[in-house]
């Protein structure tokens, strides 16, 4: 059934059973009830294209991913990520528009976004410390929604959605202290990227505040992959003095780790603890009942559908004063941890 006949059904015009299927506020509330409710019954789903017109919106959401980090697209984070914001996204009858773009464009690209009308607003991925994303989405008047948060900027100047990366790293810190290790390898993000700088700050408070200084050779930064993993700790391993556990940003990067540990003939939980992040996957599962990997976990599908609906609410409401949600990470215990050795 069509528009038209829907009106024809409820003996009204198409102009208000359209605004009263849309939100228009003129429209009175007892009319508004029963255009939906008829709606409701016969399953209606009015034509998006005609609802972008009606409203003036393009009824889509910007994702702009640049080349550099390619690897995103296929990352289960990533993944996990658009899931979650997707399922908001159709519940309201939006769209995804995701662009891949080279470094060089990716300012062009969000300025092509917005001139062209193509998106109603943009999710900002991967902040880095004093992201210039920021300031350009404000002055193109773009609404968006950044996922992480972006040092160097006051935390309530714009929205976003982020997980308490700071303290999650303390805690995962002073577990591995409190098993009595002191050689702790630090198997980090790239460091120029805004989680990954909350993590090593993590680190290192959880060091200093039990009177350790940081040893740069027990420290990596590197883009996030099992083969990363598997090199810094093929590294530390073969120090004079090495760590009798590592602490590392990515469970990616754990799996690394791991087959290094088993390659030098060591046993993980045994002879070298491992605590990583993990951000409850749905592909890549750490274990089952019991964790494999200790970890400090945080939902990214949850994380998708929260940056969701808080960008449909300020395309909504224009108006509104930026929001922000700080996430609590939980800390599992698995297997991969146990006391330092007496050795």
């Amino acid at each position: 059934m069509n528009l038209k006949e829907l009106s024809k059904n409820l003996g009204l015009s198409q102009t208000t059973v359209s605004r009263a299927l849309n939100g228009y506020p003129e429209v009175n509330e007892e009319t508004r009830k029963r255009v939906l409710a008829f709606a409701e019954k016969i399953n209606y789903r009015p034509n998006q294209r005609a609802k972008g017109l009606a409203t003036g919106r393009a009824m889509a959401i910007g994702h702009v991913i640049p080349m550099s980090t390619k690897h995103e697209i296929v990352n289960p984070i990533f993944g996990d990520f658009i899931a979650g914001a997707g399922e908001t996204y159709a519940k309201q009858g939006y769209d995804m528009h995701l662009t891949v773009v080279d470094d060089r464009s990716e300012q062009e690209a969000y300025r092509s976004l917005k001139s062209r009308g193509s998106v109603d607003g943009v999710v900002i991925h991967g902040p880095l410390k004093m992201d210039p994303r920021i300031n350009l989405m404000r002055d193109l008047g773009l609404p968006f929604v950044v996922h992480g948060r972006s040092a160097g900027y006051p935390d309530t100047d714009y929205s976003w959605v982020d997980v308490n990366n700071h303290q999650a790293f303390v805690r995962a810190t002073d577990l591995l202290l409190d098993l009595g290790h002191r050689r702790i390898g630090f198997v980090n993000g790239l460091e120029r990227m805004d989680f990954a700088i909350r993590r090593r700050a993590g680190y290192v408070d959880a060091l200093a505040k039990r009177g350790l200084a940081t040893d740069p050779d027990l420290m990596r930064s590197e883009e996030m992959t099992e083969v990363y993993g598997y090199r810094a700790a093929v590294g530390m391993l073969g120090l004079a003095v090495p760590p009798t556990a590592f602490l590392v940003s990515s469970l990616i990067s754990a799996l690394g780790v791991r087959r290094a540990i088993e390659e030098a003939g060591l046993k993980m939980g045994r002879d070298i603890s491992i605590v990583t992040h993990d951000d409850v996957l749905s592909y890549l599962q750490n274990g089952s009942d019991v964790p494999i990997f200790t970890a400090t976990r945080s939902s990214v599908r949850h994380a998708g559908r929260l940056v969701a609906e808080m960008l449909l609410e300020r395309i909504a409401e224009p108006t509104l004063p930026p929001r922000q949600i700080l996430l609590e990470a939980d800390l599992m215990v698995g297997t991969s941890t146990g006391p330092a050795p007496k050795s």
